[in-house]
């Protein structure tokens, strides 16, 4: 699997687009709120940068496997940053470079302890080389270009394993793994259609067969997704569901309408929750997706609500996985109307003041 010659070139064209489009139409539910989280943002990033160890890991936890420097990487790009310039230039290098030192021969990124498994710290790192692909010196592009293509076909034979048809189309823990769940297979589908649009020759098969194992993971009552079933803890996985849907063409059908409303219902509930982070920055991902009332409700009570937690030193502390992963998340969802990730980019027939 290779990228075309052009790849490079047209990302670079296709965000600089992006970035002056979204000066030219900032969202006009965000704009109340801009002034606090642009601090609060900075803030956040600036902690990240002074925490990260010279490797590119960090010191917290699952700090050392590739999952966390990306997903914080990503989270630099987020606000616009660069790796080839700007406050935060050498902490996105060092996570790139971390990343592209830790793949194995058959393409799996994995170092220390990956926590839950390595597909989701491979999942997140083949997602944000395939986003920062583009923005990079020619060298690391280089290198991008030669590690990628591995990371990816690594995804789809871990699709391909025989499944039952429940699980079949997802991925687990594992490439082997003859099971799938939603969460896992969320950051793999997001991977792949990051690579597809970015000029990789994905089939379309796969992107299908991974949409297909989310909808049979849907509750067709209630609206919500659940992790191996349809609603096992579907407070904390529908704002996935919903997000992937909408990022593969499924905007305004009945079943992205239904996981919003679901998501809607519940979302106050989101504070204590075990997965409280992990929640609300697919909740935030993808009611901006939907936009409309949904995201116009959605967004000020996130803001509210967690402005006030961010901690003096810039960090929020999450109870799933600690200070780095709980910031890279707050700031990923705070940072959604910036519209600086390819991947979460929005279709602008959505009626936001609907």
């Amino acid at each position: 699997m290779r990228f075309p010659n052009s790849f490079r070139l047209a990302l670079i064209g296709a965000l600089s687009c992006l970035v002056l489009h979204a000066e030219e139409k900032a969202d006009p539910v965000f704009a109340a709120w801009k002034a606090k989280v642009d601090p609060a943002v900075e803030n956040g990033l600036r902690y990240l940068s002074r925490v990260q160890l010279k490797d590119g890991s960090f010191p917290d936890r699952y700090g050392d496997s590739t999952g966390i420097p990306a997903l914080v990487g990503m989270t630099f790009l987020s606000k616009g940053h660069l790796p080839t310039e700007g406050p935060h230039a050498e902490a996105i290098t060092r996570c790139i470079d971390f990343v592209l030192a830790n793949q194995r021969e058959n393409g799996l990124y994995e170092k220390g302890n990956g926590g839950s498994g390595p597909m989701y710290a491979h999942n997140i790192s083949t997602l944000f080389l395939s986003e920062v692909s583009g923005m990079v010196d020619p060298e690391r592009q280089k290198k991008i270009e030669q590690t990628l293509p591995k990371a990816l076909a690594l995804i789809l034979r871990a699709q391909a394993v025989p499944k039952d048809e429940r699980n079949r189309g997802g991925w687990r823990y594992h490439p082997g793994s003859n099971d799938s769940d939603t969460s896992c297979s969320g950051w793999a589908l997001m991977a792949l259609r990051s690579a597809k649009l970015n000029g990789a020759p994905v089939p379309d098969f796969a992107i299908n067969d991974a949409v297909a194992y989310l909808r049979r993971h849907q509750d067709k009552e209630r609206g919500c997704f659940g992790y191996s079933g349809n609603e096992d803890h579907a407070r904390t996985l529908t704002g996935m569901g919903l997000l992937c849907l909408e990022l593969c063409g499924k905007h305004g059908t009945p079943e992205t309408t239904m996981a919003a409303d679901y998501v809607m219902k519940n979302f106050r509930s989101f504070p204590g929750d075990q997965f409280e982070f992990y929640a609300n920055y697919y909740a935030a991902q993808g009611m901006f997706q939907i936009g409309g009332r949904y995201w116009s409700e959605y967004a000020p009570w996130m803001y509210e609500t967690y402005l006030k937690k961010q901690e003096t030193d810039g960090s929020w502390e999450s109870p799933e996985a600690g200070r780095v992963y709980g910031t890279s998340m707050m700031i990923l969802a705070f940072t959604v109307p910036y519209r600086q990730l390819p991947i979460y980019q929005r279709d602008e027939t959505v009626d936001e003041t609907e």
